[in-house]
């Protein structure tokens, strides 16, 4: 599968989540965090996903993305393989027209940091954005949570 997908800092936290109609903690270590293809394991809630994710395009906003579910019993098991540097966050939905924000708040290392993500169906889509919106940064390898996990927060 092929994920396209833009990345946006957030300027008004408040207004942003006075619209969110679900929100959910998630953790998310790495076993490969190899710019051309990452390993990740996510906890969400009692979901739990292994998620490979190849190299980005050269604008940052497509990349190769298999993902498949395992049980609790697979992620005790792949836990101690992860890298140092896991991430906790809060993701909440956030509907704007007919788009879905994925607004992730966050926490511990990385307090302070609220970044929005939206998928779209292609890298050249035209999207109206919501006045909570800030400075995009899609493309800056910065802002990939495999990053922030080792790096924190760009200055």
């Amino acid at each position: 599968m092929v994920e396209i997908e833009r990345k946006f800092l957030i300027s008004n936290v408040q207004a942003c989540l006075d619209k969110a109609i679900a929100s959910f903690p998630i953790f998310q270590g790495y076993l490969s965090v190899d710019p051309s293809r990452t390993v990740r394991l996510r906890i969400q809630e009692n979901n739990v996903f292994l998620t490979i994710k190849g190299a980005c395009s050269s604008d940052g906003t497509t990349r190769v993305e298999w993902e498949k579910q395992l049980s609790i019993n697979d992620a005790n098991t792949l836990l101690p393989l992860c890298l140092p540097g896991g991430i906790q966050k809060t993701r909440h939905h956030v509907p704007f027209n007919e788009y879905l924000f994925e607004v992730d708040v966050f926490e511990d290392e990385l307090s302070g940091l609220v970044l929005a993500e939206i998928e779209i169906e292609n890298a050249n889509q035209k999207i109206e954005l919501p006045d909570w919106i800030g400075m995009e940064v899609t493309g800056d390898k910065r802002y990939f949570n495999s990053h922030l996990g080792i790096h924190g927060i760009p200055n």
